[in-house]
């Protein structure tokens, strides 16, 4: 799937989280870069962008991956998730860099880097695997 066919299926089969305004902006087969816009409702007391808004930017970017090299399966899901956060992030727009480590018929496994934009120091690091359904 493509960048702009995979941002059409976000927004068809998950419109819960078409509020965050995450944006494709780079897949290929083993990687894939996601914005997330600033946005004042990412943001928890203290001014830092919100460790479930992270966690759900790592995730998507890690299901969007997957799908842009199996197709739109959207009961591909989540089994596992590692995740440390680093640093706060300053609000801003938030990049997450995912590698696709593993793509097997029932699993698949990937890795995600999430930076504040303008900066390479990283704000997170998750590792995660989905369950892929029989076809």
């Amino acid at each position: 799937m493509s960048s702009s066919q995979l941002q059409e299926f976000l927004a068809r089969e998950f419109p819960e989280i078409g509020g965050l305004d995450l944006r494709v902006e780079h897949v290929d087969e083993r990687c894939i870069r996601v914005r997330l816009p600033a946005h004042e409702s990412t943001l928890r007391p203290g001014g830092t962008i919100s460790g479930p808004t992270m966690f759900t930017l790592a995730d998507v970017c890690v299901y969007l991956l997957v799908l842009a090299q199996i197709g739109p399966v959207a009961l591909a899901v989540t089994t596992s998730v590692g995740m440390n956060f680093l640093r706060k992030p300053a609000p801003g727009d938030l990049i997450a860099e995912g590698e696709l480590l593993k793509l097997g018929s029932r699993l698949a496994v990937g890795h995600v880097r999430i930076h504040a934009e303008g900066s390479q120091e990283l704000v997170a690091d998750a590792s995660l695997t989905y369950s892929i359904p029989p076809r």
